[in-house]
């Protein structure tokens, strides 16, 4: 029992945010007469708010070393209107126009970084003239118009599923064979860790316990397969995600970039002392926000099949929003990809259940305000009966 308390108390707002996603998930789905978790709706839940997730990935990060970033949301919009005008007007091939437009998002930011880290200017004004400088750029390249069509193909990155193996089924097979895998996987990097946390005498969960987290977390994963298998399918955000979340989990906790990074917002003047860089951490913090940045603007262009001048207006207060939902703290080091990604997940379905049982955006919005006030607030509660 004293395991069992220890587990919860340290990791009480990864589960915590977890429990908090699948109430709300059941609230909405009884308030919406169970339109919110059918296999369409759950569809365009991961394809409208899919670039508000690549985002939170992103800035997550950039709270952990103890900064913010104010700016995503115009580069995003930059990012799209350049990337429209090498497709749309010079028919430059949607593959290269790609690459070029996430190489533009990681030179802004490099440029802010620059100024962060090596001028020592406050990360808040740099990002806040950013916002501006980007959103008037975006203005004026666009001239106040909009400019469509995408290429069929570079539309597919938000709208296109994975095909089938086999085309004429009711269901997704591909999809359900990708579940099984994914259970698989999952099963036995679990058994894994477990092994490695014995073998350091660390706490674990009590053996019957472990198997009910196995079972619930391969039921979970099958599940939603099932259910996206009953549409179409995979949609490739996802897949994008899925890579995005492996690879950023993977830097955060098992390399020196990672560690360095948490160290940093832990304490920066101790960082520095231990022979950390912490002025070249934070300028590739800044760097990979700002490619991610630029994929987030390509995901929304794609959607929306057209650069607008109004693109990415709020992304950041949905990213930023998302990451302290998730766990990340205010005052830095601390916070995870996973965690960001379950504080998406759960603005994402607010969101889409407030639309579904016919809510007014200025409810949603004040509701979503409750919500991030609480979210933060529970952190510092936290961290004062631990001092």
């Amino acid at each position: 029992m004293e395991v069992m308390k220890s587990l919860f108390r340290n990791n009480i707002r990864q589960y915590g945010m977890i429990l908090a996603l699948v109430l709300i998930a059941v609230l909405f789905q009884i308030l919406s007469n169970g339109i919110l978790l059918k296999p369409l709706n759950v569809t365009n839940i991961i394809q409208q708010y899919g670039f508000i997730l690549v985002l939170a990935i992103g800035m997550v990060l950039v709270i952990i070393t103890g900064h913010i970033d104010l700016s995503v949301g115009s580069v995003a919009a930059f990012v799209g209107a350049v990337s429209a005008i090498m497709m749309v007007n010079y028919h430059m091939p949607y593959y290269l126009a790609i690459v070029l437009s996430l190489l533009l998002g990681a030179l802004v930011g490099a440029w802010q970084g620059f100024w962060i880290a090596y001028m020592k200017i406050p990360s808040f004004i740099v990002t806040l003239a950013g916002m501006l400088l980007f959103r008037g750029l975006t203005m004026v390249i666009l001239d106040g118009k909009s400019i469509a069509p995408f290429p069929k193909m570079f539309q597919k990155m938000s709208s296109g599923f994975l095909p089938d193996i086999d085309g004429g089924a009711s269901i997704h097979i591909l999809t359900l064979i990708v579940g099984v895998f994914l259970s698989i996987v999952t099963v036995i990097q679990e058994l894994r860790n477990r092994r490695t946390q014995l073998k350091y005498e660390f706490e674990v969960l009590p053996v019957p316990l472990f198997i009910a987290k196995l079972i619930a977390i391969v039921a979970v994963i099958n599940i939603f397969t099932y259910v996206l298998a009953k549409y179409r399918g995979i949609p490739f955000i996802l897949i994008i995600l899925f890579v995005l979340v492996i690879v950023y989990s993977f830097v955060m906790k098992k390399t020196v970039m990672g560690r360095h990074t948490y160290a940093l917002g832990g304490n920066q003047k101790a960082a520095k002392l231990s022979g950390v860089k912490t002025e070249r951490v934070t300028f590739w913090v800044f760097v990979n926000m700002g490619a991610l940045a630029a994929l987030s603007g390509l995901i929304y262009a794609a959607r929306l099949n057209a650069a607008t001048p109004k693109a990415g207006v709020n992304f950041e207060l949905d990213a930023i929003a998302a990451c302290f939902i998730g766990g990340a703290s205010a005052s830095g080091g601390i916070g995870t990809v996973m965690g960001a990604i379950i504080g998406g997940l759960v603005m994402a379905v607010m969101n889409n259940g407030m639309s579904l049982i016919g809510l007014g955006i200025d409810w949603q919005q004040g509701i979503k305000g409750l919500v991030l006030l609480l979210a933060v607030g529970f952190d510092i509660y936290n961290k004062n009966k631990t001092a």
